[in-house]
Parts: C-alpha cells; structure tokens; sequence
C-alpha cells in the first residue's frame, strides 16, 4: 500500500486516538502511535490493515522522554500532529487533588509533544501542514470539581490560537476539535464517576446528562475521527475551534 500522508497520534490506544488511527490506515496513510500504555497501542495496531505502521511507547508529560523518542525518528517526515491524549475527572483542593496531572497531562503534555515533532512536520514537502488539538466542549463550559480539565480544555484554545500565527508563515495550519459526550471509555468512568458521586445509576445520570443535548445522544469515535479526517485535508481553516457536541453548545 502506498502511504500518501504520516500522521503521529498521540493518546493513539484507544477512544478518539484509535478511530482516528484507524480512519487514516483506511485511507491508506502511515501513523505513528504514541502513547504510554504499549497494550493498548499494540491493540490499536492490529486492529489496522497496514503493518508498516509505527509504536511509540512515551509519557508527554516527561519532557526528556518525549524529546528521546523525537530523536530516534528526526529524520521521518511527518504531514500532521494529532495531539489528542488527555486524561479526565474530577480534582479537589487538598492532599489528594489531581490538578498537576491533569494539567501536565491535557496542556503540558500537548505543547511538548508537539514541540518535540515539530522538526519532522517541518521536514513534510507538502504544501500544506496540520497541527490539531483536541480540546472538548468542557473548554466552554464549567463543571463543578472539573476545574483542572475545564482548565486544560480551554488553555489548549488559547494555546492552538498561538500557534496558527506562529506557524502560518511556514503554511502549517493549527486547529482544536471540542468534542462533547463521545462514547469511549474516559467517557463512561467520567458518567459512572458523576453518578456515583451524587447517589445515582449511571443510566439514571445518563438521562440527566442528555437533557442538555439537543440531539439526545454521544457522539462516537468515528464521528470524530471523520472530522479530524476532513480538516487535515483542507488549506484554509487555521486558528479555528470546530465544536462536534450533537448541539450542546451553539455558538454564533
């Protein structure tokens, strides 16, 4: 098979990461899977048609560890960097508060694991390069106990504004998704975890939770994955947040 384009895929194990993974090996492109659970990135590779397909076992929030794994393929070109690990739930103030990992995971981890490919999108003899984030309708809206993932979320539209002007001399294009409720596991713990915490069924807080969603229903990875597929395609959107939420926020 001839590989048109290689994209790098962080968070590339599972949810959003692998029906991306898996949309760009149907279209016929190479990926690279980074990401720290090597089980889970295994599973995402056969489950793809293509086995000249890449793995990279790092942890984004380690900075040397990251930039290590750059250097063993600085010289492989890369057309897009898709950075979309992310870890949820909720933190709370005091001893046990999760407010470092996930910050260090959702924003830190994104801007150096894009900084450290960087060289090898800037090694891409296309026209026209990708960087896109994927944030989440959280990034527009508060949760209570979410504030470091509500945080994150947002802090990555700020980040991804930056850089579409630093980087749009050299016609890389940067962009975020903000997804709403999309069936995957992070997905599931985070309405079990919700519905746990205020005495309740997961179906039960289901209901509850699509009482603010027009359409009624989780998007699925696929979704997902489709619009990721369409935006690394176009020469023309830049420093844009598309929203993918079944109609939960509407914005003018």
């Amino acid at each position: 098979m001839t590989h048109t384009k290689t994209y790098i895929i962080s968070g590339g194990g599972s949810g959003i990461g692998k029906a991306i993974a898996q949309k760009f090996d149907h279209s016929g492109h190479q990926v690279i899977l980074v990401g720290r659970d090597l089980k889970k990135l295994e599973e995402t590779f056969v489950s793809l048609s293509d086995r000249k397909h890449l793995i990279i076992q790092a942890d984004i929030t380690n900075k040397q560890e990251i930039l290590a794994c750059a250097d063993e393929i600085k010289n492989l070109a890369i057309d897009g960097i898709i950075a979309n690990a992310g870890v949820g739930g909720e933190n709370n103030w005091g001893e046990k508060d999760r407010w470092d990992e996930i910050i260090n995971t959702n924003l830190t981890g994104t801007y150096n694991f894009v900084n450290a490919f960087l060289p090898n999108l800037q090694l891409s003899q296309n026209e026209t390069k990708h960087i896109l984030l994927t944030s989440s309708v959280l990034a527009r809206l508060g949760v209570v106990n979410y504030t470091a993932y509500c945080a994150s979320k947002a802090g990555l539209l700020g980040l991804m504004r930056s850089w579409a002007m630093e980087f749009a001399p050299k016609n890389i294009l940067v962009n975020a998704i903000a997804p709403g409720w999309v069936d995957t596991d992070m997905a599931q713990q985070g309405l079990q975890g919700i519905a746990d915490g205020i005495g309740i069924s997961k179906p039960e807080f289901f209901d509850i939770a699509m009482q603010s969603v027009p359409l009624k229903k989780m998007s699925q990875p696929q979704e997902i994955a489709d619009l990721v597929s369409y935006l690394v395609k176009q020469s023309s959107i830049t420093g844009q947040t598309i929203d993918i939420n079944a109609g939960s926020v509407m914005n003018s």
